[in-house]
């Protein structure tokens, strides 16, 4: 794996390796939406000296959470319980970037205090959302017909973005990235299987694109050039999501994007949609494709191993590598990739909410390797 550990650049940052963190939603935060000790640690432990770590998907208010105990930056409580977090990051030489969010309508008002969810248009997804129970138990619940905005509550959500933006600057992260991807509002707003409005936010690509744009000039004007960033997922359906012609859609994205010195583009490969893996076909938009009209960084994604990974980048689809579910229960991965060390299985059941178990209590290859021949002693 000669160019996975490989240094690279990613906006003003020198990069040791090319493994980067996925952004995972664990459901871990304390009272308030505030990350506590317990993500501290998690953190800590996934920070590697020149490595580059993505945070959860972070609400920039409210309305835009769409899972029980997922974090906000809306708060100067929030930011401070990230500020906990980025210090400890930058203790062990590793950068991170906070991912903002907004559900839209994958939210539910059992998350967002009653208040009905919003989306470009009044259309309602088939999934699920996170919740907790009259017994306060985490449960699933039906999403409901969200409310369409009206024009003028667009702005402000615009604004809502960049102000989460000045509070991530504020708890010391390196930058930012829109969570443009994964059937949230940035998505909604895109897709025209979502989209139905005819005013400047509906219709032609360009209008559909308006809502991403404005926000992204929005959080540029807090971060400057290189210092923000764009998840996608051309090819997912993920919260119902559909598109008549996606390639024109992410081609016309992509181009725009070479306007901005962004520290990267995220893209999502269609072999991951939502959390499934599926067949890949000759309609999916891909890093690739993405490569080929984009000018700046990419990082890939979706159910990589350290093999795939490294092909991808020596093919030149990709600089860098997001790695989820394997980076959960190898809190050492990039150092077991290098190696050629044995990977451990994560468990699904311990992904969403919880205490430590799942989350903070897997071994790294070091500790491991003690307790096995602890165990044949």
């Amino acid at each position: 794996m000669n160019q996975l550990f490989t240094q690279t650049q990613v906006g003003p940052f020198e990069l040791s390796h090319r493994v980067v963190l996925a952004p995972l939603t664990r459901m871990r935060t304390e009272e308030g939406n505030v990350p506590g000790d317990l993500m501290v640690e998690y953190y800590t432990q996934r920070a590697t000296q020149g490595g580059l770590l993505i945070s959860d998907a972070t609400a920039v208010a409210p309305l835009g959470i769409a899972y029980v105990g997922a974090p906000g930056i809306y708060t100067d409580e929030q930011a401070a319980g990230w500020k906990r977090v980025t210090d400890a990051v930058h203790a062990k030489g590793a950068r991170i970037f906070l991912q903002l969010w907004h559900a839209g309508r994958q939210a539910h008002p059992a998350n967002t205090g009653g208040v009905t969810p919003v989306a470009p248009s009044a259309l309602r997804s088939l999934e699920h959302a996170a919740i907790r129970d009259e017994h306060g138990n985490l449960a699933e619940a039906e999403l409901i017909v969200p409310r369409a905005l009206e024009l003028d509550e667009i702005a402000p959500i615009v604004e809502q973005f960049r102000r989460s933006a000045v509070l991530a600057k504020q708890a010391g992260f390196d930058g930012v990235e829109l969570h443009g991807a994964n059937g949230y509002l940035f998505e909604q707003f895109l897709l025209d299987g979502t989209n139905h409005r005819t005013d400047a936010y509906g219709g032609s690509i360009e209008n559909r694109a308006r809502f991403l744009f404005d926000t992204l000039d929005a959080v540029v004007s807090v971060w400057g050039p290189g210092r923000v960033a764009l998840r996608l997922s051309p090819s997912g359906r993920y919260g119902t999501m559909s598109d008549s012609d996606p390639h024109a859609t992410f081609g016309y994205v992509a181009a725009r994007l070479n306007d901005y010195e962004l520290a990267y583009l995220h893209v999502i490969e269609p072999r991951i949609r939502g959390i499934e893996e599926q067949e890949t076909t000759e309609s999916d938009v891909t890093s690739k494709d993405m490569r080929r009209i984009f000018r700046g960084r990419i990082i890939a994604a979706g159910g990589f191993t350290g093999e795939s990974a490294e092909q991808i980048i020596v093919d030149g689809h990709a600089d860098l590598v997001a790695f989820g579910r394997m980076f959960i229960s190898n809190p050492d991965l990039p150092e077991r990739l290098r190696t050629g060390k044995p990977l451990d299985r994560y468990d699904r059941s311990t992904f969403y909410g919880g205490d430590g178990r799942g989350y903070t209590d897997y071994a790294f290859h070091a500790e491991a390797r003690t307790e096995a021949e602890a165990e044949t002693e």
